[in-house]
């Protein structure tokens, strides 16, 4: 014992414990840090990647007390268009000019001039006037309206002069929010309106008229896409807010890794999966990308794929959340209207090309991770399926949405203010979670700032729709492609989509398809192809240019992310998404397969072909099924694919066929591979 007493014995061991004790207290207060540090680092890179993929982000520094101010007017700001869409019955122009205003006035408050590092509380003298004199404009309109409306077309000169400064307000916080792609697009066609397109000699008739049209009228700025915004699309965009802080994107990413996680090459099939889900809610191809793919894309790289390979997988399956119903990026709610169907038969009709799309996106996965001998990721790291079904819940707003609407008991908008208010109730089970006043209020203030950038947007499709409208150049367009295409339905059908995918380019996803429903769809329809299939099509397409290169902005931000090369990460989206390029022309040829004139039968059996013919074009592209294919191999089964697109018998028949040799050929080489090298 050394000659100690048992109290100095005891004294030395509790000397030793406590000594012990702070030496864990300081590995563990290591650990807290490295992982507060690894967390401020993805935190950071998600910023990073944000502010430069997405004009949304980039933002002013507001702290303090003008935080606050500005957070109070965001969030009044969603109060008053929940409140406006349930409950208001003044004269439509008030709604539309107020709404567009409140935009000016918050764009200027929250997007500077430029990129790049923003002084704190601090706005410019010029973009204080800029945000005055440009909200001051609109609501000349609001507090006018009914003068302005019953004035016809008599007006002064200093009323066009108001148009003019609300206009280039307009195109002003659209560059800041939006970026330069859309206002490229207007400022083609307003030129052309200006040079060629409006008849009048006299310049300042011309612009009198053109200015008239497109402020003071519903066939510009307030035409479908702002009215619809403001009156269904910006409660969504609150529902979204407040659903997110529900916390339900992370119950996605556990939901698909307790679905997918643990076969070959998990961690990729968890993006396809999480990515479709979280982008109903999220609306930003973008977004989705940068902050599910901050999860995914690392894991997907630590399992063996190609950076390029991972920073695609997450672009392509984000960009699918914008056709996922039954939010599909707010776009359904302009398809609505602009097709004159109820909101549930949209999204009803989106559920199996949605399906098709992941579906080849998966297959293209799988393919490559079998044939880089991946694993999945292991079991003891997955979540607990009974832990998930704890919070299964989380789901229940979005799950009552749909049968609210799809079931016709409420509109939309009073739908989507129920299901805001069953998110906060659902919330209160999960402490983690919990909707408090604080989160309400950043809820509204989130939803606020989204609008900002649809709702210009918006504004600007607008200026576009009525340009067109008014120089009658979509009809100059229509007849074009339709005296090209003869009667050949393929070549429109290429036409028009080369058409959505380049005016479609770095546009969000509701502008996007204004866009598109005013200057491509028409031409389909003349073609004989029914107007929503139509419209299905060019929406699909405008949405595909987020992956196309050499504007593939959700590709580029996938790339950032995996540190990969940006084009190759693009063009590896644009194949991995190969669906989306072949789905639309199946429901042009087929409309059956958007449920429309059809029976049970014949969408089981479309779906059918069209699952093989997905299959056989990624697997192709994929160059591997059970074996490596050689490049005839690859070509081979590709066409008996595509033959699967015409809704012939014949043309399945041989299709099929075509395939099913192809893999019982693969599958017999890959048995004589093994058994010689078991031997």
């Amino acid at each position: 014992m050394g000659g100690k007493t048992r109290k100095e014995l005891e004294k030395d061991l509790q000397n030793q414990e406590l000594q012990f004790d702070l030496e864990e207290e300081s590995k563990l207060n290591d650990y807290d840090a490295f992982v507060d540090e690894k967390d401020n680092s993805i935190h950071e890179n998600i910023d990073t990647v944000m502010r430069k993929y997405d004009r949304e982000s980039n933002t002013r520094v507001w702290v303090g007390k003008p935080k606050t101010v500005i957070s109070v007017i965001l969030a009044a700001f969603s109060l008053w268009c929940i409140y406006v869409t349930l409950f208001a019955t003044f004269l439509e122009e008030i709604r539309l000019t107020s709404f567009m205003g409140m935009i000016i006035l918050m764009g200027f408050l929250i997007y500077p001039a430029k990129k790049g590092t923003q002084k704190v509380n601090y706005m410019p003298w010029y973009d204080i006037v800029m945000m005055v004199v440009g909200s001051a404009a609109f609501f000349y309109f609001t507090f006018n309206a009914e003068t302005i409306v019953n004035q016809g077309t008599r007006f002064e000169w200093y009323q066009i002069a108001i148009g003019v400064v609300g206009i280039l307000a307009l195109i002003e916080v659209t560059r800041r929010c939006v970026g330069m792609p859309i206002l490229i697009v207007a400022g083609f066609f307003i030129l052309y309106a200006m040079i060629y397109g409006l008849t009048n000699p006299d310049f300042f008739l011309r612009l009198r008229y053109f200015i008239r049209n497109l402020f003071y009228t519903k066939e510009g700025i307030f035409s479908t896409p702002v009215n619809v915004c403001s009156k269904y699309i910006v409660v969504f965009i609150i529902f979204g807010a407040f659903l997110e802080r529900t916390g339900i994107s992370n119950f996605f990413i556990e939901l698909a890794n307790c679905v997918a996680g643990r076969f070959a090459g998990g961690p990729a099939k968890v993006a396809v999966i999480s990515s479709a889900l979280c982008g109903m809610v999220s609306g930003s191809s973008v977004g989705n990308t940068v902050t599910t793919g901050s999860v995914t894309i690392p894991m997907m790289k630590k399992t063996g794929y190609d950076p390029e390979f991972a920073g695609a997988v997450e672009a392509a399956s984000s960009t699918g959340g914008q056709i996922m119903p039954p939010i599909m990026g707010a776009a359904a709610f302009l398809m609505a209207d602009f097709v004159g169907v109820p909101y549930s038969s949209i999204i009803g009709r989106a559920i199996l090309p949605a399906i098709l799309y992941f579906t080849g996106i998966f297959i293209s996965v799988h393919l490559e991770a079998k044939r880089l001998n991946l694993s999945g990721i292991p079991k003891e790291k997955l979540p607990k399926m009974s832990h998930l079904l704890k919070k299964i819940y989380l789901l229940l707003p979005l799950v009552m949405l749909v049968v609210w609407v799809s079931g016709n008991y409420m509109t939309m908008q009073k739908a989507a203010s129920y299901a805001i208010v069953l998110s906060i109730v659902v919330s209160l089970f999960d402490k983690e979670n919990r909707i408090t006043p604080h989160k309400v209020l950043d809820a509204l203030v989130a939803g606020g700032k989204s609008t900002i950038t649809v709702g210009a947007a918006c504004g600007v499709a607008g200026i576009i729709a009525g340009t067109i409208t008014m120089t009658g150049l979509a009809n100059d367009l229509i007849n074009a492609i339709v005296g090209i295409a003869g009667d050949k339905l393929i070549i429109a059908l290429i036409l028009t989509m080369l058409c959505c995918i380049v005016l479609g380019m770095g546009v969000p996803t509701t502008a996007n398809y204004c866009i598109m429903a005013a200057t491509t769809a028409p031409i389909l329809i003349r073609m004989g192809v029914p107007t929503m299939a139509a419209h299905f099509f060019v929406f699909y397409f405008g949405i595909v240019a987020d992956i196309t290169p050499p504007v593939a902005l959700a590709a580029y931000a996938g790339s950032a992310i995996a540190k990969s090369k940006p084009m190759k990460t693009a063009f590896n989206a644009s194949k991995l998404a190969i669906a989306v390029f072949i789905v639309p022309y199946m429901f042009c040829y087929t409309p059956a397969m958007l449920l429309i004139d059809t029976t049970p039968l014949r969408v089981v059996q479309i779906a059918i072909t069209a699952f093989i013919g997905v299959f056989a074009v990624a697997s192709a592209l994929e160059g591997y099924c059970f074996a490596r294919m050689h490049m005839i191999t690859r070509i081979v089964i590709a066409a008996g694919g595509l033959m699967l697109i015409h809704p012939a018998l014949l043309t399945d028949v041989i299709g099929i066929a075509v395939v099913v040799a192809i893999l019982v050929f693969n599958r017999v080489v890959e048995k004589k591979k093994y058994a010689a090298t078991a031997v």
